[in-house]
């Protein structure tokens, strides 16, 4: 077992790595600038350039990254918990594809472009999504099961996938922006858009940590929890309401970005335990980690041009999810 001292200097590290990876993310991209620019940029502004770029665009950019990386973990790592499903996530499920279609009909057919409107959209196709793949697993055989969760919320995604190409195909003026959104980025983002949807992020994490010890019960089987004492029906309430809150404000700020989800809750598990008080706060430091850090690859590979991040994660994600889904990762 491991102890929690080790697990605390494991948080200690990873928590300063990501500090570094926001660090190297204002620094470093196209234009030539480094970590003396950055220091300059931020205690002795002189409106040049380098600093504007530094404070308007790769501030906000690095940020953003941070946190939606670190919710897109806690959402994947409530969902394998409720669902005990190892394949679970907001993007594997379906809610992200649900809520980037509600994002498209407001863009596409009610050109909406209010930024609060904008989260509010995402936020009600994360929830539809949510339910409806919870109430078509319920249904039929065996009720909600891994392996029922999991086709209908691939089925479900690949229905929400399919209605957002036939937006776009049927409205192309919208077309190069929308698509680029689709494939989850970070660019071009600013700090107000961040202020926005913070609110919505902060509330699923404190809920979260409320009910992090409860978590380790439903992780023991609902029987067992229930015996426990463990109200299971406002405890899975709870979980879906904080994926809703993370994975739609997820998606209104970057788009559906695939895979931080599914593989930073296998991750954390394998190195600090199974305790989610240990486990979901490192998971969500590994999905910060991964999002800044693919962000930063995304820069350099086709430079000048740049990689949508979801491309990236997609990339690094792709052989974890087959060696999950061959190898069958359990809880432990």
């Amino acid at each position: 077992m491991t102890s929690n001292l080790f697990k605390s200097i494991l948080l200690l590290l990873s928590s300063i790595l990501t500090i570094i990876g926001i660090v190297l993310s204002i620094t470093f991209g196209y234009a030539d600038t480094n970590l003396l620019t950055t220091w300059e940029a931020f205690f002795h502004f002189n409106a040049s350039n380098e600093h504007l770029i530094i404070l308007e665009h790769r501030l906000p950019r690095a940020l953003i990254a941070t946190f939606v990386g670190a919710s897109l973990a806690i959402a994947g790592a409530l969902l394998q918990t409720m669902t005990k499903n190892p394949l679970a996530s907001p993007g594997i499920l379906g809610i992200n594809a649900g809520a980037g279609l509600f994002v498209v009909l407001a863009m596409s057919i009610f050109q909406m472009t209010n930024l609060f409107s904008f989260t509010l959209v995402a936020f009600l196709g994360a929830a539809i999504s949510a339910l409806s793949i919870l109430a078509i697993s319920s249904v039929g055989h065996g009720g909600m099961t891994p392996i029922n969760l999991t086709l209908a919320g691939t089925a479900l995604g690949a229905l929400f996938y399919s209605l957002t190409q036939g937006l776009l195909a049927i409205n192309e003026a919208q077309l190069d922006q929308v698509l680029f959104w689709l494939a989850g980025s970070v660019q071009g983002r600013d700090l107000h858009m961040l202020w926005i949807v913070l609110p919505f992020l902060l509330v699923g994490w404190l809920i979260t940590a409320i009910k992090m010890k409860q978590l380790n019960l439903l992780s023991l089987g609902e029987d067992v929890a229930r015996g426990l004492g463990l109200n299971i029906l406002r405890t899975k309430f709870l979980i879906i309401l904080v994926v809703v809150l993370l994975a739609g404000g997820s998606v209104s700020i970057a788009g559906p970005i695939s895979f931080i989800g599914l593989i930073t809750p296998h991750i954390a598990r394998k190195i600090i335990g199974t305790e989610h008080q240990w486990t979901i706060p490192f998971a969500a430091i590994l999905g910060a980690i991964l999002l800044l850090f693919a962000d930063i690859g995304a820069r350099y590979i086709l430079m000048p041009q740049e990689v949508p991040v979801g491309a990236m994660t997609a990339f690094i994600g792709t052989p974890i999810f087959v060696y999950i889904a061959r190898k069958g990762f359990n809880k432990g």
